[in-house]
Parts: structure tokens; C-alpha cells; sequence
């Protein structure tokens, strides 16, 4: 989830799903805050993931997060929401404890119904006083990721969608939500758009002409909100879609290729390879082998 080596405070690193290039490797990923913040004198310098959605619990201790680039004190029962993307950072009191929950993006896709209205709260960096309920869900949460019993999985991810709900009902709640800082609309219709044609193929300049932007300007402001390029943001879409696929479905890789819009299920495995470091097979297999 973090990389040890972080000491170039001038840099913004990007981590992948727990910092393994397997990518997906379980439903969730649970540890505690000193358990990798020890590690590095209770400081994590600012950083993005690329495919994850962090929730973070404070226990006891605190400190200061930077939330895309803005400072915010840490107490007791104080939750932070850290979406994927967005530039984050702490700097605990030795001695803090508590959980750090992240989330594949593809469960939070799988979970999050777009007439509901959580994905816009959710994707907001925040912090919001917790609740009993909050808490217990993550703590059961994390006896539910240690334990290894059957149908491990399928609980983790009711129990994780339900705290997800919990976390973005008090972000709506609290105002948190509006008062965080948003992407720029440009971005967001940008990612409408994304969800709309992902499979129709379509090319930085005809997004940019759906926009009426050019393409530059498009890709100059994706770059400032998320860190990516429009290319990039467009390609991670499409993976992020993959993936899923690969994971809820028993659909061939080559349904899935025909179903995002390649013409060449061999040039589909390509593009995927390249961009998780596993072939869409080896990825799915990888799935199995870790089966409960």
C-alpha cells in the first residue's frame, strides 16, 4: 500500500494497488497505522494510488493529514476519506493508532450505483467524526480479513460496501463533502463522458470535441486535478473495466476485448499487460489461486 522508499518529499509518488505489480491480490487490504508508519517515523510524505480508495480510522493519537495539499488536524474517531487519485500525506504522533481499510476501485465500481449519488460524495477527499457504527464495521472488517473463513470474500465485500455507505452518509451529512476540493468540472463531465463511451474506443480529440476543448487544454487540466494525462485517464478506465470484468464475470478475455471495443483480443492482452504487468489470463488466475 505505501512504498518504503519515500523520502524525496519534492516528489509525488504513485502506488498501484498495495504496491504489488499482481495487482488485486484480495478484496480489501487491512492494517493498522503504526504498523507501516513506524516504519518511517510516524511520517508518510504526500503520495497518490492510482486504483485504490483509502478509508482511514483513527483510534487514539492523531496528528496532521494533507489532503491535496491542505492540512487538517487528526483526533480520536476522526475518519478520513482519501479517493483514488488525490495527493495525501501524514505526519502521526508516535504512538497513534488505528485502521487504514483500502479498496480495490474496481469493488467500489462493482458496489456504487450511479443513481444513488455516493460515487460524487465518495470522490471528494475529507475528514468526518466518526460513528459507533462506522467503527464496528471496520472492526469487523478486519477480523473478517484475518480470519480465512469460507465465503471470506463475499462478506468483505458486503461489510465493505456497507461502511462505504456509513462513510458517505456522513460526508453528505456534515457538509465535508461540498467543502472538500472537487475536481474541476471539466474533468468530471470528462469522466462522465469515459463511462459513457469507454467501449465506444474514442480518442483524446473526440473527447476533447464532445467537451469543446482541444485536446491539450483537456489533457493540461486532467494532469492538474488527478495527475494523469486524458490518454492516461482513458486507458486506466478501460483497464479499471478489464478488471472488473475478470473479477465479477466468467466472461472469455476475449468477450471481454470484443465488449471494451477492440477489434484484437491479442492486442487487448497486450495493452492490459503493459499496463498491470500480468496477461488478463495470468491476472484471472491469479484470482483463483486465492480462492476461500
Amino acid at each position: 500500500m505505501y512504498n518504503s522508499n519515500m523520502q524525496d518529499d519534492r516528489t509525488i509518488h504513485v502506488y498501484n494497488l498495495f504496491g504489488e505489480a499482481g495487482d488485486l491480490p484480495d478484496v480489501v487490504h487491512c492494517e493498522t497505522i503504526p504498523s507501516r508508519s513506524v516504519l518511517h517515523d510516524w511520517k508518510l510524505a504526500p503520495h497518490r494510488h492510482a486504483r485504490l480508495h483509502q478509508v482511514l480510522l483513527i483510534e487514539s493519537g492523531g496528528g496532521q493529514a494533507t489532503l491535496d495539499g491542505q492540512e487538517h488536524a487528526l483526533r480520536p474517531m476522526h475518519v478520513i476519506n482519501v479517493p483514488l487519485n488525490h495527493v495525501h500525506g501524514f505526519s502521526f504522533l508516535p504512538g497513534t493508532d488505528g485502521y487504514v481499510l483500502t479498496i480495490a476501485a474496481e469493488v467500489l465500481d462493482e458496489a456504487l450505483l450511479s443513481s444513488e449519488g455516493l460515487r460524487g460524495v465518495l470522490s471528494q477527499p475529507a475528514i468526518v467524526r466518526g460513528t459507533p457504527r462506522i467503527r464496528a464495521t471496520m472492526k469487523q472488517i478486519f477480523a473478517e480479513h484475518a480470519a480465512r473463513h469460507f465465503a471470506r470474500a463475499h462478506i468483505l465485500r458486503a461489510l465493505s460496501s456497507a461502511l462505504i455507505g456509513l462513510v458517505a452518509r456522513e460526508l453528505a451529512e456534515s457538509g465535508a463533502a461540498r467543502q472538500g476540493a472537487a475536481n474541476p468540472d471539466l474533468v468530471r463531465r470528462f469522466e462522465e463522458l469515459l463511462d459513457q463511451h469507454l467501449k465506444d474506443r474514442w480518442s483524446v480529440s473526440q473527447y476533447a470535441a464532445a467537451l469543446s476543448v482541444t485536446p491539450a487544454h483537456l489533457s493540461r487540466v486532467a494532469r492538474s486535478a488527478t495527475g494523469h494525462c486524458a490518454s492516461d485517464l482513458i486507458l486506466h478506465r478501460t483497464i479499471r473495466e478489464a478488471r472488473r470484468n475478470l473479477v465479477y464475470t466468467n466472461l472469455p478475455i476475449s468477450t471481454i476485448a470484443y465488449t471494451l471495443g477492440f477489434d484484437d483480443p491479442a492486442y487487448f492482452s497486450r495493452v492490459y499487460s503493459t499496463a498491470t504487468g500480468l496477461s488478463p489470463s495470468a491476472f484471472r488466475e491469479s484470482l483463483h489461486s486465492g480462492d476461500s
